[in-house]
């Protein structure tokens, strides 16, 4: 099993002095470093276990000045060698490294009070009553407490020993998830090209994978793999990994940008989480308050809403809230994050992600905490259910809620298919979920839709599917729409008529005044069947609006007893079926006829016989050829080859 050790300890308590110590490597690489002698910047060595395995050890800066480059080197730690210097004692920093490591979930500890050859036994056993009162209530309270000399390497074997040990019981499973690696170092190397370093949070590697880089999105393939400074084919997650990466320039990657598994594609500007402040925020944290958030090796400006009614949350105390990002990050569920003040000088609390992909919230949204806390739970088929229930959109892919889970495909599914009350759909090749309530509310919104329609438009054969669509509150893709569509018509929820949807009981029925109408509207269209009136006279002559009229007419036209020819003209069924009748009479004595003659035969006007005709061409009936029509399916002198 692969190990880290992070150090954590205020400037100038021996952190990196202890390392040497235990590795026999220099972590200050750095000419500054080296001139100044202090860290500036993240160092890596790695140390050999009695048991034959590696730990990555990753040495942090103490000074304030540099906080931001210790909060980039902290996550994925399984163990921190906490330094406290024996002439100062507790430090600003170690408090705020303490609450650092803390808020970033870390449980294994060893403080090492160093200097010890500078004071007096009784001065180490204050500093050790500082240690002991400053981790109640925090992860580390309880830890070992060991005492070290870097002058006379006092203490090294029972630092190393207790190392050991601590690391040999640690007995969680491997996280789940695709490969990710937070980016906390790049650098050209000749003949190489890019070189990023970070300490991988889940996942494996292998030489020649295509891996993706957020954000940005950009895809690269690894060249060789690194770790411990020996060149293997694969790595695994919790280790030390240098990557050569082909593709990238040095300015595409830059320490804050994770790269990651090709499947994990979303970013996140907006996300609920769990926020814990820390008794350094001596006013607390206020509602919409500007701070600088920090999430694995990336920094963002953002800004914290207090979900629930509080204005303020104090010191030690606990809430839920969304944290908006001036610029995206990846985030998944789960995943910690630190809060500083705007400055960047103080720490005030930190988290852990429940929603990665969070939607805006009302304050007073009833039962929000709850539903965000079963979001981030313990318990996945309830988590799953959450997510679908509360997501903005009808129903969610399945790459989605693999990545909202941080779980591959395969684990991902297995929990999937645990959840009660849930549907799959396929849509666009790609599998869709949504729950029971929401397919229900489908429904129901549906329903209401078509009963509201219905009562507006009577004489209406159903309302159009497109309109149905846009209509419903979820953005359903128009496949997936008819899919959901079809399952209703099985059910007889609803009935479909071509492109029109229509409760199954719904039967057009035309009252005495509509009936009035259609008497008017063929006794008008008779007059002169080849030079019918078009839509205004009619309109004006049966003494009713246009929208009335065009129900009936629409009616009519379902019925069969009128054809609309144009926009404004329609013809009465049989003197259509006359017309069909000459065409087909003379096209089958003759291979084509023009509009002239068609005009001569029935003895009307031009402006009717061309509106005749190319209602023929539509319907398939005539082609068109030059300036004259035949048959669809003859051929000159050949004879009619198309059934009538």
């Amino acid at each position: 099993m692969p190990y880290i050790i992070g150090t954590a300890g205020h400037i100038d308590h021996g952190k990196t002095s202890l390392i040497k110590a235990l590795t026999g490597q220099d972590t200050d690489r750095l000419k500054e470093e080296k001139e100044r002698g202090i860290s500036i910047d993240l160092g890596f060595a790695h140390m050999d276990l009695p048991d034959g395995s590696q730990a990555g050890i990753v040495d942090v800066p103490g000074h304030e000045r540099f906080i931001r480059n210790m909060l980039a080197g902290a996550h994925g730690m399984d163990l921190v060698l906490f330094t406290v210097a024996a002439d100062d004692g507790v430090m600003p920093q170690t408090e705020e490294h303490l609450d650092i490591v803390h808020l970033l979930g870390v449980k294994l500890a060893i403080f090492i009070i160093t200097k010890v050859d500078l004071v007096a036994p009784a001065r180490v056993k204050e500093v050790e009553e500082e240690i002991k009162i400053l981790t109640l209530g925090t992860t580390m309270e309880n830890a070992p407490i060991l005492t070290f000399s870097a002058i006379n390497g006092a203490g090294l074997e029972e630092i190393r020993s207790e190392t050991s040990r601590i690391l040999k019981n640690i007995d969680s499973p491997a996280p789940s998830g695709y490969f990710r690696l937070p980016v906390d170092r790049v650098f050209i190397l000749t003949g190489h090209g890019v070189i990023i370093t970070g300490t991988s949070l889940s996942g494996k590697v292998n030489v020649g994978q295509k891996l993706r880089c957020l954000p940005g999105d950009q895809i690269f393939r690894v060249r060789s793999i690194q770790v411990h400074g020996q060149s293997v084919e694969a790595s695994g997650w919790g280790q030390r990994v240098a990557l050569n990466l082909t593709g990238p320039e040095k300015t595409d990657i830059a320490r804050g940008h994770v790269i990651c598994h090709e499947k994990l594609t979303m970013t996140s500007d907006r996300f609920d989480a769990f926020l814990e402040v820390r008794p350094a925020a001596s006013k607390g944290i206020k509602n919409h308050q500007q701070v600088r958030i920090h999430m694995g090796t990336a920094e963002r400006l953002g800004k914290l809403i207090l979900l629930g009614s509080k204005e303020k949350v104090a010191p030690k105390e606990s809430t839920c809230c969304q944290a908006t990002l001036a610029d995206p990050l990846l985030a998944l569920r789960g995943d910690h994050f630190i809060v500083r003040d705007e400055t960047g000088q103080r720490t005030l609390g930190g988290g852990r992600v429940l929603d990665p992909w969070a939607l805006r919230h009302k304050r007073s949204e009833s039962n929000l905490e709850e539903m965000l806390l079963a979001l981030g739970g313990a318990d996945i088929p309830g988590a799953i259910e959450t997510f679908l229930d509360k997501s903005g959109t009808f129903a969610t892919p399945s790459t989605t809620l693999v990545q909202f889970l941080n779980l591959k495909e395969n684990e991902a599914q297995k929990w999937i298919g645990q959840v009660k009350g849930i549907r799959a759909f396929s849509a666009e090749g790609e599998k869709v979920y949504t729950t029971e309530n929401k397919w229900e509310s489908f429904k129901g919104k549906v329903l209401e839709a078509l009963k509201s329609f219905h009562s507006s438009h009577p004489l209406a054969p159903g309302m159009e599917m497109e309109e149905m669509r846009e209509k419903l509150p979820y953005g359903v893709p128009p496949r997936l729409f008819r899919d959901l569509v079809e399952l209703l018509v099985k059910e007889n929820t609803v009935a479909r008529d071509e492109n029109f949807l229509r409760l199954p009981q719904h039967r057009v029925k035309l009252r005495d005044e509509e009936q009035a109408i259609t008497e008017k509207v063929k006794k008008f269209l008779a007059k002169d069947p080849l030079a019918p009136p078009g839509l205004k006279e009619i309109e004006k002559e049966a003494g009713v609006g246009r929208t009335k009229l065009m129900e009936v007419i629409r009616v009519m036209e379902r019925e069969g007893s009128i054809v609309r020819v144009t926009t404004d003209l329609y013809y009465l069924r049989d003197s259509v079926d006359k017309v069909k009748a000459t065409l087909y009479k003379y096209l089958t004595e003759h291979d084509e006829i023009t509009a002239a003659t068609l005009r001569d035969l029935l003895g009307s006007s031009r402006k009717y016989t061309i509106a005749l005709l190319e209602y023929f061409d539509r319907d398939g009936f005539t082609v068109r050829i030059g300036d004259a029509r035949r048959l669809k399916g003859s051929s000159p002198s050949g004879g009619q080859r198309a059934e009538r």
